[in-house]
């Protein structure tokens, strides 16, 4: 039996009763008279597909909403949905490569690239209503290329992704999708099927993206560093493993070919 068994629950199974009137009066007076400035500093929704990495078979559609800190560094709350009720399910920090240079090397591991993101129409900037789509285009390609050298840092406290209907354990370090070989291990159907629901939702189309961005020219990047996790029988504590990312990837080919 589950614990939540007896507790109401919302359309996301998340467990909890609705909202009452007075909660909401509450709400909608506080946004009146209480500050909320860091959150009022939020220009941009961002939506694009994080992956596990200790696991590059999961991915998680992310809705970032982001804040400029500096013209070098970003932050953005990360949510499984654009819906009011939304989960608020991890953090993405973005730094310029001339900060990246400054980490220390163990840092650097932590960290992934947006280029694939980009050139692939994956990274989207949704456009709101009303708003013609050639004007938007224009602006979202402009954000495109200033996105693409940054470097990310992403950790998810929420796995909504095998139905967590709470956060439970440790924060979870997330990677973007490199490769069109990568995608496919979080998607057989490689970025069609990753993406599809995605751009159905949004009235948009990858490929269309990919186009548009074709001039956009492509960063650099470091050599790929993540952290591979597993999980220990005899203690069931966390085994942190620094690796190259290739080498993570191919532990997981070899695995499917077993």
């Amino acid at each position: 039996m589950s614990c939540h068994e007896n507790i109401p629950k919302d359309e996301h199974g998340v467990p909890g009763s609705p909202r009452t009137t007075k909660s909401r009066v509450l709400e909608g007076g506080a946004n009146m008279v209480q500050d909320f400035t860091p959150v009022k500093q939020i220009c941009a929704h961002l939506n694009a597909f994080h992956v596990y990495a200790t696991d590059p078979t999961r991915s998680v559609e992310a809705n970032h909403y982001c804040t400029h800190v500096t013209e070098d560094i970003r932050q953005c709350l990360i949510y499984d949905s654009t819906k009011p009720n939304a989960r608020l399910i991890g953090v993405e920090y973005m730094i310029s490569p001339r900060l990246y240079e400054t980490l220390p090397s163990e840092e650097r591991k932590l960290w992934h690239t947006h280029d694939f993101e980009v050139k692939s129409g994956m990274l989207i900037m949704p456009s709101p209503a009303g708003v013609p789509n050639p004007a938007w285009e224009v602006a979202e390609t402009s954000e495109m290329r200033d996105i693409i050298p940054l470097y990310g840092k992403t950790y998810h406290f929420w796995q909504v992704d095998r139905g967590d209907l709470l956060p439970i354990g440790p924060p979870q370090l997330m990677g973007s999708l490199i490769s069109d070989d990568k995608v496919k291990y979080a998607n057989p159907k490689g970025l069609a099927g990753l993406l599809a629901e995605r751009d159905e939702k949004f009235g948009v189309d990858y490929r269309v993206k990919a186009e548009k961005r074709k001039d956009i020219e492509p960063v650099e990047r470091h050599p790929g560093r993540s952290i591979a996790c597993s999980q220990s029988c005899l203690c069931g504590s966390l085994l942190l493993i620094v690796v190259d990312a290739d080498y993570m990837w191919n532990i997981v080919e070899q695995e499917k070919k077993a």
